[in-house]
């Protein structure tokens, strides 16, 4: 196998507008596709990252909750990748998202935290230098 990256992730959203926003407007995700979904009664919303990778943002009708925490098997978190972690955090405290204080994971000695989208889903942002 040749693996050369992650091309998307996908992630089924409880209230479409709300999480439309936090993706869009909060985080600032560029919108490559937006499409309703008649049979399935679904949004799906292309976004991209500036690497070039994707979210898929997915809405349907009543989906169960995500158990998150205590942690549960499966995806544990989406990890963005920032070159300077300290404007990232103070523009999403701007905008009313709780942060989780700096950590410096011990193996790496890099600089990261947590906070969560609009459905609790745990999203991390993790300082690589450039």
């Amino acid at each position: 196998m040749a693996l050369n990256g992650i091309h998307h992730v996908a992630i089924i959203c409880f209230d479409y507008n709300r999480s439309r926003h936090f993706y869009v407007e909060v985080l600032g995700l560029q919108v490559l596709a937006e499409n309703y979904r008649t049979e399935r009664d679904s949004w799906k919303l292309d976004l991209a990252l500036q690497d070039g990778s994707q979210l898929e943002l997915f809405s349907f009708p009543n989906p169960p909750p995500r158990p998150s925490r205590p942690e549960a098997q499966g995806l544990r978190h989406l990890a963005f990748r920032v070159t300077d972690i300290h404007p990232q955090v103070e523009r999403l405290m701007a905008q009313g998202v709780e942060v989780e204080p700096i950590r410096v994971d011990e193996f790496t000695g890099m600089r990261y935290t947590f906070f969560q989208d609009p459905d609790g889903l745990p999203l991390e942002l993790y300082e690589i230098s450039l």
